[in-house]
């Protein structure tokens, strides 16, 4: 049995379309699977069971990354092909079956639309595959002593960013003597380029219960490192889906985006959203994101997301 799963180059829409392939891992033990996926992803799908060669797909102008994706798979007889980029090439591989994620809906969560694309419903949810060497360096960077509070302060878009100066006091607030997650260490995590986002943040903190975890981690050691965490709050990125899959309590946080489509999935999760839409934070329907270039989240309050790590915090784990 091999199976071809074609998926997302970015973190988030990838990391939403695991539980796809855990599904198929589950069902056809002993496949030998290939996955197509972003850079940044590779880390995250090499470890799944079954998983024989990751192929990263950088890219290219003239649409060059297809064409070598094409020239890896081609001359392969597939048992199945999962493609969830909606691609040409899943349509003319040799296989006897294909799953393509075609129809795309704004009125359900993408990992329902997932689901749909491989014909199951209740969705599988997304997951990720933790490997021994992830979880040491986890352990490294989360020592065992007591709970982490972490934080997922930026994300690829300004407009989509909690203020730093918000993160900070709402995880003073957390950690307050009386308070939910009282004298936890907090956890600050960004990726590589996002340092001048998130280091605001950990600057503001109690030194002595810090973690710097900014552009320190791979994709699959930031899960396995939030995996050790109690509570998770972050903005609409892929760091949220992220620690969402890991099981984790996870808060995102929202302002210009559509939890309806994104909000981190799974029973352990929640969102909370500033009080206005899209449409009225950026004021136009059909704007340039490209134009905003400062936080559109500042009407979403400490207090607002404080009450709703607390309901969360209070929830029992699923």
């Amino acid at each position: 049995m091999k199976i071809l799963f074609i998926t997302a180059t970015n973190l988030g829409d990838g990391i939403l379309t695991t539980g796809a392939l855990d599904y198929f891992i589950r069902k056809y033990p002993g496949a030998e699977i290939t996955v197509a996926c972003g850079p940044l992803l590779t880390t995250i799908f090499a470890p799944a069971p079954g998983v024989v060669r990751v192929i990263a797909m950088k890219k290219e102008p003239y649409a060059g990354h297809w064409r070598k994706l094409l020239a890896q798979t081609f001359f392969r007889k597939w048992d199945i092909v999962v493609d969830m980029r909606n691609s040409v090439l899943s349509r003319i591989l040799w296989t006897k079956e294909r799953h393509i994620w075609s129809v795309h809906s704004n009125a359900e969560h993408k990992v329902e639309q997932v689901g749909k694309a491989i014909g199951i419903l209740p969705p599988p949810s997304p997951t990720v595959w933790l490997s021994d060497a992830a979880m040491v360096r986890a352990c490294d960077l989360i020592p065992d002593g007591g709970p982490v509070l972490a934080l997922g302060a930026a994300a690829r878009w300004p407009g989509k960013t909690w203020p730093a100066e918000n993160f900070s006091a709402l995880a003073l607030r957390l950690t307050a003597a009386g308070a939910p997650l009282a004298d936890a260490r907090i956890a600050v995590f960004a990726a590589p380029g996002e340092e001048h986002i998130a280091r605001p943040v950990i600057d503001a903190l109690p030194a002595d219960r810090r973690i710097d975890a900014i552009a320190k981690t791979t994709p699959l050691e930031a899960a396995a490192a939030l995996s050790r965490c109690a509570l998770y709050i972050g903005n609409d990125s892929g760091l949220t889906h992220t620690a969402a899959a890991t099981g984790i309590k996870t808060l995102g946080l929202f302002g210009p985006g559509y939890p309806v489509l994104y909000r981190p999935w799974g029973e352990n999760a929640a969102y909370v959203s500033t009080p206005e839409t899209v449409e009225e934070l950026t004021g136009y329907v059909g704007y340039d994101s490209r134009d905003i270039k400062d936080s559109l989240m500042r009407s979403l309050t400490v207090t607002a997301a404080y009450d709703a790590a607390v309901e969360l915090l209070k929830k029992q784990t699923a």
